[in-house]
């Protein structure tokens, strides 16, 4: 069964991407610091063990020339994080799928790959992020995913992988690499020195 890599975008406008970032440095400046990191972070982790595909935002977006041409993207559609995440893992063909954002100046195919290996030995993967939150999200998918899937998480918060965990009821679940991801300018700053 063929893997997937998902990797959930905004369409890079001023002001409509990362705000909380963009009150810091400028809301320009923010905008400019995801579209260049999303071309470079979908250019590291391009493999020919995966098949890597877009779910973006607005859902308008899907057909616009921001994306680059070679790869499938999708609309994300309506509902919070969780709800499109779930509609993502129903949706797509059996076989292993792992969710991304493209904030992750850290990524690489490296942390991709050992994710899908898990996969081979667990019913579900998390990349952890320091804050409580997460980088990567994966399912085996050899069953159906549980009814319930991202339901009652507290997004944004330092409950956000407790909650996605809970609501995976009994599958088994392997953490593998920390990353950071960029919310803030202290983030960015950090990511620098590192």
């Amino acid at each position: 069964m063929k893997r997937h890599l998902v990797v959930m975008l905004k369409e890079p406008r001023v002001g409509r991407v990362k705000t909380r970032l963009g009150r810091e440095i400028g809301m320009v400046e923010a905008t400019w610091w995801l579209r260049h990191q999303t071309r470079a972070l979908l250019r590291r982790i391009q493999d020919p063990r995966w098949r890597l595909i877009l779910a973006v935002a607005p859902d308008t977006s899907a057909a616009r020339r921001v994306w680059p041409a070679h790869l499938s993207c999708f609309p994300q559609g309506p509902g919070d994080l969780g709800q499109r995440m779930a509609r993502l893992m129903q949706g797509l063909p059996p076989g292993p799928v792992c969710i991304v954002g493209g904030d992750i100046p850290g990524m690489r195919r490296l942390h991709i790959a050992r994710a899908f290996k898990a996969l081979g030995s667990t019913d579900a993967v998390f990349g952890p992020a320091p804050d409580g939150g997460y980088w990567l999200v994966g399912l085996k998918r050899v069953a159906h995913p549980p009814a319930g899937l991202f339901e009652n998480v507290r997004w944004s918060s330092p409950h956000a992988l407790s909650d996605s965990r809970k609501s995976l009821g009994t599958l088994t679940v392997r953490l593998v690499d920390t990353l950071q991801d960029v919310d803030t300018a202290s983030d960015l700053r950090h990511i620098a020195r590192h």
